[in-house]
């Protein structure tokens, strides 16, 4: 019998896809605590799992949730959880404590209107802010922001390999529609999906330093009952994963778990650049907003309007080298989004007054649609000629 990894054609929810994509990456242990809307995620990682060996735990509360996670990974298991607003909001300071102590794991973030409870099954893109700065101090955020059920399968399998790569939390960011929608994909066949494993140490264990890193920052990581002893502490700690109680080694652990990710920007920041070539505004989108965005672009091209899309696959790091280049050649920019301007932040301080962003929001649990987009280039044509 094939399991579902195995055909290849399929009609699946974006929730789903990160089930299988989840499963084809290696994760083998998942925490979560059920929250619209992103339950169908637990419930087909708790069915999916044992038939790979894996194992799948209700929790109490989302807290718990990241607290399971982080100690599965520890004892060498790929691990995940996934929640929405609220339960991410709990999540926080135990991802800092992922951050701080280089534990790899994976948070899946399907947004859903808020503050608060909002409206639980309704869309939005209102964390995308919480996703980069939730937790405390400086820390690094990886987080990778889907707008396809096949992208999502994809993303949830890097999101997994970054986290192992790198030692650090990586949040998949999807949103309500995303999550929900259901779409025809092809699955890779499961040979050719690449699948990265932490780094073992190879010194004996009487000579290993947990957090000593290697040539590319990142120190190699064994599991609990490996035969290596290692203590691992939220404080501020020293190679020996001791507390040292030292400003100075705060400093010097702080800037190489930045550096460990800004030196690998160029691979993981990625965008979308759609007919942006001679474009003269060029919307920014990402998630679900973007596929109204490129709607927007092939109506606005048959009406003879130069109209292009740039889409971030990463939230963050945000893809700076992408607006640098549509900086270069647009008249200006829209940022249209599910919130009130918060990857807009992020377009004006990278656009440093080059290029004029107008902002396109909406907030009432409904998509931005192509004729608003369209009629929002109109206006901003009309301002910048």
């Amino acid at each position: 019998m094939q399991t579902q990894l195995e055909r290849r054609a399929q009609l699946l929810s974006g929730n789903e896809a990160c089930v299988y994509g989840a499963i084809a990456a290696g994760v083998r242990f998942f925490a979560g605590y059920p929250i619209t809307p992103s339950t169908e995620i637990a419930e087909g990682l708790a069915q999916e799992l044992p038939k790979y060996g894996g194992k799948f735990i209700q929790m109490e509360d989302e807290i718990a949730s990241m607290a399971a996670i982080i100690g599965a990974s520890l004892a060498g298991f790929k691990s995940m959880t996934a929640t929405s607003g609220p339960g991410f909001s709990l999540k926080q300071e135990n991802i800092g404590f992922a951050a701080m102590t280089e534990i790899p794991c994976v948070v899946v973030n399907v947004q859903r209107y808020g503050p608060s409870t909002g409206l639980p099954t309704s869309p939005a893109q209102g964390d995308i802010m919480q996703a980069r700065w939730g937790t405390h101090g400086d820390h690094p955020a990886i987080v990778l922001m889907p707008a396809s059920v096949r992208e999502t399968f994809d993303l949830t399998v890097e999101a997994i390999n970054l986290a192992e790569e790198l030692r650090t939390p990586v949040i998949l960011l999807l949103d309500e529609i995303v999550g929900h929608m259901r779409e025809r994909i092809e699955l890779p066949p499961v040979d050719e999906i690449r699948v990265v494993d932490r780094v073992k140490p190879t010194e004996a264990p009487a000579d290993f330093r947990p957090y000593k890193p290697g040539p590319n920052l990142v120190p190699p990581m064994p599991a609990y009952g490996d035969g290596y002893r290692f203590h691992v502490s939220g404080l501020v700690h020293d190679e020996t994963g001791f507390p040292s109680g030292k400003g100075s080694d705060g400093d010097a652990s702080i800037r190489r778990l930045l550096a460990k990710v800004e030196q690998r920007k160029p691979k993981i920041g990625r965008a979308e650049l759609f007919q942006t070539e001679d474009a003269d505004v060029v919307v920014i989108a990402a998630g679900s907003v973007a596929r109204s965005a490129k709607a927007a672009v092939k109506e606005a091209r048959a009406r003879g309007i130069r109209l292009g899309l740039l889409r971030p696959i990463t939230a963050w790091p945000f893809p700076a080298d992408a607006i640098d280049e549509v900086s270069k050649t647009a008249k200006a920019v829209i940022v249209a989004e599910m919130n009130l301007g918060q990857m807009l932040i992020e377009v004006e301080r990278l656009m440093a007054g080059r290029v004029k962003a107008f902002p396109l929001n909406r907030i009432d649990a409904e998509l931005i649609t192509p004729e608003e987009i369209l009629a929002r280039t109109q206006e901003v044509i009309g301002s910048v000629n």
